[in-house]
């Protein structure tokens, strides 16, 4: 963790907010497809992403603190520096404040920070000595470093990786900087401070800004900047020493932004997610907890689940034979350790026991607190809040550990592959060919939907002609043959290019950022933007103006402004001539050579422009973003696909049409089948190993394939749990949701229909856990319309299982009632 606000740590946040912790599970594909492999664990578990504040600590260590650092060690947390000063027998670091404290094997490092008295603003200087702190024997050790060293410096980022402490920018007395500097950690006699020469888009100068590693980069997010202050996320790439600012472009409107600019918030990194919580924003100490996925690069504010809200509140009911919740005990609570300065706050003692919570579970907004990543949480520590108050509150937020969706990768993969393709469009003058997915574009495109069914027919009709098409055979039909002709759609208003540009979107849902300085790469962007125009691709449309308006500089605007007249896009030249008559822009522009050759009417209307700007007009109309890839493969399964279905499953001599290219996108199995061979008749049986799945759980394992769904009811996780196993798909995500879903959401009102999964799949933990629910709540069950409906040998194991739970005292009292 780093500075005032910088921790990092392992982690990842995905899956719903009403739902509970899964422990991840690991593929093992030399496992059997049995669900009979099937281990679970029936408690208890902490809700995902849930709130809590923790019990008030030892009155020392929990002393109201702010502008101090903690860091994770194994299953501790332990805390230095802050307002109430530290102890100093030994040779531990000065108290001090705004420094950064980091973990690298069994030692903490600090480095920097001010001392002084913050109170009296005397004595206040910057530093930059090193110390370590041994866990285990709680050893203070300087760092005499020969060479030169960073500047002095206090409110800086620092985190470790590959074997080196690196410190970024901070405030050095005077003036805030941007330079970084590195040293080995592995060696105190051999190592010294080296400056690294950074490239790219460096961050401005700033302090008071987490740092936080995730998937081998650093990544930085706002803070104290001066009048450069903004709320951009910058990514450092550790081994070329480049800086790149992430683009937040590709957001379109309507969508989660990226938090508001701000200062002493703090920042971690838990798997493929980054968490930014709390810091001064615009006058405001907002309590909003917010997401960044590193792999996606899009923002989200988390929801907090429902008993996070209101201290106190019980954990839903759920069937069980105990009383059971995940909660903080009495072992937990206060165990703070005094070792010299440093305290630690043991987290490692688990117990089922509830206990007694406080008021509020939410966090306050605060700036200058700590935050620090133990196991699958996030623990927040002190921090100043309203009316310049310091806290000493500790709060503990229950991450999320589901595998990411890999539907737009799946879909972008059989894009660049081009296996099944079944039609081909040939675009423009020049009749250059592209080649894709009748099933993909159909469910994306309405226009392009338009202009494959105008060919199909028109195929169907020129082979009928030629008396080639079978009487009873529907027209375009590709059911049953084994290697289907190219449908060919003439598109005339699109060349190659664009045009891939937009089957890309179609597949994955987004299109490359253009590079820096290419104007070419802009140009292509408003060739695209014409077709999602001509297509009437609301949600491509407004991407490429993002796109294309943030891209806009002083040295393209005049080949862009150019373009957009020519293509006649309004929008775009609208927005190119308010950036060239800006008073900051205008002399630079109108003294280039480019200038010169503009047509003479735009230069009119340039200087026009200039003289009588036109009066400004805000729109309070709602932007019209279109429907997503989810959101259309949705609809595609349930119906607006139907007709162009090419193969059908069947479900225990039930058929279901489907699509090849979904199929084969989403599963190896389904893949190697259709590259290898194609059935004859169309038709592929369904099972999952030697097991059937209902009917229901063969729904819901399409609604996965198709646009990525896991919620479901727990009798199909039962089906399901096998089948990335058996049909090879891409991550563990559907095996991590179906655990989950049967270890938390047993309930008296579907324990039987999940007592008849268990049976038919042989899962007999999850039939046992089933068993042991009737007989505890057999009153409840009793009463259930779906007990009579069970089988005659699950009725039998019933009354067996009653039969072993009653004692003979009950018997005696059964037995003296009758």
């Amino acid at each position: 963790m780093a500075g005032s606000g910088g921790p990092t740590g392992p982690g990842a946040l995905t899956g719903g907010v009403s739902s509970k912790v899964a422990p991840s599970v690991d593929f093992d594909h030399s496992c059997s497809d049995s669900v009979e492999y099937l281990t679970l664990n029936f408690g208890p578990f902490e809700t995902v992403h849930r709130w809590r504040r923790l019990p008030p600590c030892d009155e020392f260590v929990g002393a109201r603190r702010s502008k101090h650092t903690v860091v994770a060690y194994k299953d501790a947390i332990y805390v230095f520096g802050g307002d109430n000063g530290a102890f100093t027998t030994g040779t531990p670091p000065a108290p001090r404040y705004h420094h950064s404290a980091v973990v690298y094997g069994s030692s903490m490092f600090v480095f920097g920070g001010y001392t002084g008295d913050i109170y009296s603003n005397s004595n206040l200087k910057n530093k930059n000595d090193l110390f370590e702190y041994k866990f285990a024997t709680g050893q203070w050790t300087e760092w005499k470093i020969e060479g030169r060293l960073p500047v002095a410096r206090s409110a800086h980022g620092a985190t470790v990786y590959s074997d080196k402490l690196w410190i970024f920018a901070g405030y050095d007395g005077n003036a805030r900087l941007n330079d970084m500097w590195t040293i080995g950690l592995q060696d105190r006699e051999l190592t010294c401070w080296e400056e690294v020469a950074q490239s790219g888009e460096i961050p401005p100068s700033c302090c008071n800004f987490p740092v936080a590693v995730c998937r081998d980069k650093m990544f930085v997010f706002s803070g104290q900047s001066g009048a450069k202050i903004t709320n951009n996320l910058f990514q450092f790439e550790f081994k070329d020493k480049t800086w790149t600012r992430i683009p937040t472009e590709h957001l379109l409107r309507g969508s989660p932004p990226p938090p508001q600019r701000r200062y002493g918030h703090t920042m971690v990194a838990f798997d493929r997610h980054l968490y930014v919580f709390g810091g001064a924003a615009d006058n405001t100490l907002p309590n909003e907890l917010h997401c960044y996925d590193v792999d996606f690069q899009t923002w989200e504010v988390v929801q907090p689940s429902s008993d996070s809200e209101v201290g106190g509140a019980e954990v839903p009911e759920r069937a069980s034979s105990s009383e059971e919740a995940s909660t903080l005990t009495s072992e937990e609570r206060s165990s703070f350790k005094k070792s010299r300065d440093v305290f630690g706050l043991d987290f490692g003692t688990t117990s089922t026991k509830q206990p007694v919570h406080l008021a509020s579970e939410l966090p306050s907004g605060r700036l200058f607190h700590a935050a620090a990543v133990i196991s699958d949480a996030m623990y927040i520590f002190g921090g100043t809040v309203d009316n310049n108050i310091r806290s000493g509150e500790m709060y503990r937020f229950q991450f999320s550990c589901y595998p990411k969706c890999t539907l737009h990768e799946d879909y972008g993969r059989l894009w660049e592959g081009r296996q099944f393709c079944d039609v081909e469009f040939v675009l423009g003058e020049k009749e250059e060919c592209v080649q894709g997915h009748v099933a993909i574009v159909t469910a994306r495109s309405r226009w392009l939907r338009r202009k494959i069914v105008q060919a199909r027919e028109w195929l169907a009709q020129k082979l009928e002609e030629d008396g080639a098409l079978a009487p009873k055979e529907a027209p375009g039909s590709t059911v049953g043959r084994a290697r289907p002709p190219l449908l060919r759609v003439a598109i005339r208003e699109a060349e190659a290019r664009p045009f891939e540009v937009l089957m890309q979107f179609l597949y994955t849902d987004k299109i490359k950022y253009p590079r820096k300085g290419h104007v070419e790469d802009v140009l292509l962007i408003m060739d695209v933007y014409k077709l999602a125009l001509s297509f009437q691709l609301c949600r491509l449309e407004q991407l490429c103006r993002q796109y294309i308006e943030a891209s806009v500089d002083l040295q393209n605007v005049l080949a862009v402004c150019e373009c957009a007249a020519r293509l006649q896009l309004g929008q775009l030249k609208e927005h190119c001539l308010n950036f060239i008559v800006k008073e900051s822009h205008f002399n630079q522009v109108i003294m280039m050579k480019e200038f010169e050759r503009l047509s003479s009417p735009l230069i009119v209307e340039i200087v026009r422009r200039k003289q009588q700007p036109p009066p400004r007009t805000p729109s309070d109309q709602p932007v019209d973003i279109g429907t997503s890839l989810i959101q259309d493969m949705k609809a595609y399964l349930e119906g607006a696909g139907s007709e162009f279905c090419d193969i059908t499953l069947l479900l225990d001599g039930h058929p279901r049409p489907a699509h090849k290219a979904i199929l084969a996108a989403r599963s190896s199995y389904f893949e190697a089948m259709f590259r290898s061979f194609m059935p004859e008749d169309g038709q592929v049986n369904i099972s999952i190993g030697e097991m059937v799945p209902s009917r229901q759980a063969f729904e819901s394992m399409l609604r996965y394939i198709y646009y990525g769904e896991v919620n479901m009811p727990p009798e199909d996780s039962l089906y399901l749990f096998a089948a990335p196993y058996y049909y090879g798909f891409y991550n563990n995500r559907l095996q991590a949701y179906c655990k989950q879903n049967l270890e938390m959401n047993v309930t008296v009102q579907n324990v039987l229909q999940i007592l008849e999964a268990a049976d038919k799949t042989q899962a007999l933990d999850m039939k046992r856990h089933c068993l042991h629910i009737i007989v505890h709540q057999f009153t409840k069950v009793s009463k259930l319309p779906t007990l009579r409906l069970l089988s005659q040998q699950l009725l039998l194991d019933i009354i067996d299982s009653l039969a072993s739970h009653i004692s003979d005292k009950q018997c005696a009292e059964l037995g003296a009632d009758i």
